[in-house]
């Protein structure tokens, strides 16, 4: 079951069904789509995965994906998954245009990684990040993430892989 999280201004919580024009406004605003998975999709697309995160990614507990809200309306996407890509634990975010500039990207990637140490008791994550995208990969930076390897894709575009590993306390 994926909790609630929140941070100094933003809640992530569970989606509900009353979300989903708000999720399809997201994923189909082309500066947010443009750096998530494979690129935009079609809305019949964004709307049948938002079915999914319903039927099958809570129904089943496959991993945990969160609407981000700041005062009660939702900007963003969380999720930190398993996956083949990164041999490990991915961290995926996403913030609406309008949320950009505040720190609001750096609030959730850190609430979901301190997720990921403290409750998942992960010793690493990961995050895969268009090369273009420097925005992000300046925000993954910052927040302790390093560049490990680089992967390059079938249209000959470069994804970056960045790590952040736990820190161990002190004995």
């Amino acid at each position: 079951m994926t909790p609630v999280l929140r941070t100094e201004r933003l809640l992530l919580d569970p989606y509900i069904p009353e979300d989903e024009e708000a999720f399809v406004a997201l994923f189909q605003d082309a500066r947010v789509s443009r750096w998530m998975g494979d690129g935009p999709t079609t809305e019949a697309e964004d709307r049948a995965l938002f079915g999914r995160v319903f039927s099958k990614v809570y129904a089943e507990e496959l991993f945990d994906v969160w609407a981000v809200r700041r005062d009660g309306r939702l900007v963003g996407h969380a999720e930190i998954k398993r996956t083949d890509e990164v041999d490990g634990h991915e961290i995926i975010y996403a913030l609406a245009p309008e949320a950009w500039g505040c720190g609001l990207g750096t609030e959730i990637a850190e609430a979901v990684v301190a997720y990921a140490f403290d409750r998942l008791g992960l010793t690493e994550v990961h995050a895969t990040v268009a090369a273009p995208n420097t925005a992000s990969l300046s925000l993954l930076t910052r927040i302790g993430f390093a560049h490990v390897r680089d992967v390059r894709e079938d249209d000959g575009s470069t994804t970056r892989v960045l790590t952040r590993r736990r820190e161990q306390a002190a004995a």
